[in-house]
């Protein structure tokens, strides 16, 4: 690795960072996303539990939040990043903002893969004198579990460009040591090494998740 100029293990480090910031705040935005997409889904003008209240303040928080770009959001929610996990800056740090840009996003994707599931399903399920929470549980999201997968697929991917952008802030993985070895200090190859290593991430997560998606769609 001497012609890129940083040691394997910083590489290495980096990798491991990129990895650790995707996966955490994935796993905490899909948990939020799929509890805020119910929500939307049921409390909407056609759901079973209409709540134009809650309905509105919900869709209003989760647009206003899409709204921002991530490089502005990170440094906007800089003081309660700081007030959350101590530190303004690195990897843990960054899972702040991450979560919170992924959250929406995946509770958009959600929402149309719910809203996508026939109502006949539904009527079925109301007809039968399932409560509501069996409804989502044993209707709405097993019928929907394909395209959910696609979803998270798609969130994983902007994930991912979104922790290269969090090295702007030093957060560290993949974004932090292209901008800090890479484009600070001229170094082409290692430049394009990072695009290549967050093009094969990418193209991982399509592949696994296309697999499942059409598995369960086939199932």
């Amino acid at each position: 690795m001497i012609e890129l100029g940083v040691p394997y293990s910083q590489i290495v480090l980096a990798a491991e960072q990129t990895i650790y910031m995707v996966f955490v705040s994935l796993v905490i935005g899909t948990i939020l996303a799929l509890v805020m997409s119910v929500l939307l889904v049921l409390t909407n003008s056609d759901g079973i539990l209409k709540n134009r209240y809650v309905f509105t303040v919900l869709n209003t928080v989760v647009n206003i939040i899409r709204s921002i770009p991530f490089i502005i959001l990170m440094v906007f929610i800089l003081p309660l990043t700081k007030w959350i996990v101590g530190t303004r800056v690195g990897t843990t740090a960054a899972l702040v903002p991450l979560v919170i840009f992924i959250t929406p996003y995946l509770t958009r994707l959600f929402e149309n893969s719910i809203l996508d599931v026939s109502k006949g399903i539904i009527e079925a399920a109301q007809s039968m004198g399932a409560s509501y929470i069996e409804i989502v549980w044993y209707f709405l999201l097993p019928e929907a579990k394909g395209s959910l997968i696609l979803s998270v697929t798609t969130g994983t991917i902007g994930l991912i460009g979104a922790t290269a952008m969090a090295g702007a802030i030093g957060a560290g993985g993949v974004g932090d040591l292209a901008l800090t070895y890479g484009y600070e200090r001229l170094n082409t190859p290692l430049m394009l090494f990072t695009v290549v290593v967050l093009v094969i991430f990418v193209q991982i997560i399509q592949t696994i998740g296309n697999h499942f998606a059409y598995k369960l769609r086939n199932h």
